[in-house]
């Protein structure tokens, strides 16, 4: 290994956040022309990077809507592209919601539509259901995103509060051909739960949703609550004819990052463990573990030994409790220091592959060996910045924290432990 951990650290972000690249992915996975229109909608942070590698790759006319998180927006020429808020919705939201369905309304057997769908779109499309207003939705959307609920259940309770996801959208479409590319943001790559399933069936129910809403006890406004207790919330179901004419297709996913990552690794001498591309759990317990992991690579040479990385994906969680802003990648990262103790020769990267940990502006951060002397010679309590879920106001003061800024993507988490 000739270069630095840190250096290697970034390198593998930056090859996993490449492989996931828009302009990469879409243009292999387009459909054919249909003999009537090409309509284009969409939601996600990497929906209008999506828009814009389409545009560029079709030939005949199209129209359409796609709406991104603020920031995330890049030129389209025939494809409008419209920013929101995440990850609490807001009205320009709600509109570009409104638009997109009216942009499928009166489409015949012979058109197409196009659905470019991305992680970040279940707040991007912030449709309320029957009874249910904006408000209501950013209540249960702080509540769900604070509770430690996991990603299927929020997006469970999320798809049946909404008036266009859950299928909603591609019933919409009908009778026209409904082609999704999908980039999965997902443990497992449930399209279902990419954006809250806007253009594919829902199994799930109006009683599942009000379980985890019970489960985690989050208050809900009584109109939310009157669409789930009456089933009036229920979701577009499997075997509906509306969406007969649907097909799906992931064209980018987190272990597609992950293999790119592992490459990087490869060049550099050093070799990859990929853990698992959709683990979930409390971010301080999930660091626990692989803390053991890395400190039997480090001492005995199992399962591999040094150097070596552990890789993985997926979408942890984390339960505020404290003052702190949250923020699920600064959370793992030390408590993982925590749990290693300053032991030689770990080094770790944990970030989210959009450039954004939970609501800030930040993708992550970098944690040493020295990490928490440095804290604590600084007159910080690692244990106390863990225990108030402030772990960006514990690397940011250190100068660790990883700023990306927008990257166009969006895979999930990226988690890489450097053993050396």
């Amino acid at each position: 290994m000739n270069t630095g951990p840190r250096e290697l650290l970034a390198r593998m972000f930056d090859a996993a956040v490449a492989a996931a690249q828009p302009a990469l992915r879409i243009p292999a996975c387009l459909p054919s022309p249909p003999m009537g229109r090409t309509v284009v909608v969409g939601a996600g942070k990497a929906s209008a990077a999506m828009a814009q590698a389409l545009e560029r790759h079709w030939a005949g006319p199209l129209t359409g809507l796609v709406v991104t998180r603020y920031g995330y927006a890049v030129p389209c020429e025939r494809i409008r592209i419209v920013e929101a808020a995440h990850p609490v919705p807001d009205a320009a939201g709600l509109e570009a919601a409104r638009q997109v369905m009216l942009a499928v309304q009166g489409l015949g057997a012979d058109d197409l539509v196009i659905c470019l769908v991305s992680g970040g779109g279940s707040a991007l499309l912030p449709l309320p259901g029957e009874g249910v207003s904006l408000d209501d939705k950013q209540r249960v959307n702080r509540a769900l995103l604070a509770s430690g609920a996991n990603i299927g259940e929020m997006n469970c309770v999320r798809r049946h509060l909404s008036g266009i996801k859950g299928g909603r959208l591609a019933a919409a479409c009908h009778p026209a051909r409904v082609v999704n590319l999908l980039i999965s943001d997902v443990p497992g790559d449930d399209p279902a739960d990419i954006a809250s399933g806007p253009t594919v069936a829902d199994s799930s129910t109006c009683a599942d949703a009000l379980d985890i809403v019970r489960r985690y006890g989050i208050a809900l406004p009584a109109g939310a609550r009157r669409l789930l207790e009456s089933g009036a919330g229920e979701t577009v179901k499997p075997g509906d004819p509306r969406l007969a004419r649907v097909t799906t297709r992931i064209v980018a996913s987190p272990q597609m990052a992950l293999e790119a990552a592992a490459e990087v690794a490869r060049a550099a001498g050093v070799t990859p463990l990929i853990l698992g591309d959709s683990i979930e759990g409390e971010a301080r317990e999930v660091a626990r573990v692989m803390a053991g992991i890395a400190l039997q690579a480090r001492r005995h040479a199992q399962p591999l030994g040094a150097p070596c990385v552990l890789l993985s994906g997926g979408e942890t969680t984390v339960t505020v409790r404290g003052k702190g802003r949250g923020g699920r990648n600064v959370e793992f990262l030390l408590a993982l220091g925590l749990a290693l103790g300053g032991a030689p020769g770990i080094h770790a990267l944990a970030a989210d592959t959009d450039g954004v940990d939970g609501a800030e502006e930040v993708a992550g951060a970098f944690l040493s060996p020295d990490t928490l002397a440095r804290a604590r010679a600084c007159g910080m309590r690692p244990r106390e910045s863990l225990d108030d879920n402030d772990g960006h106001g514990f690397f940011g003061a250190l100068g660790d924290a990883l700023v990306t800024g927008p990257t166009l993507t969006n895979v999930n988490d990226f988690r890489a432990i450097l053993v050396t």
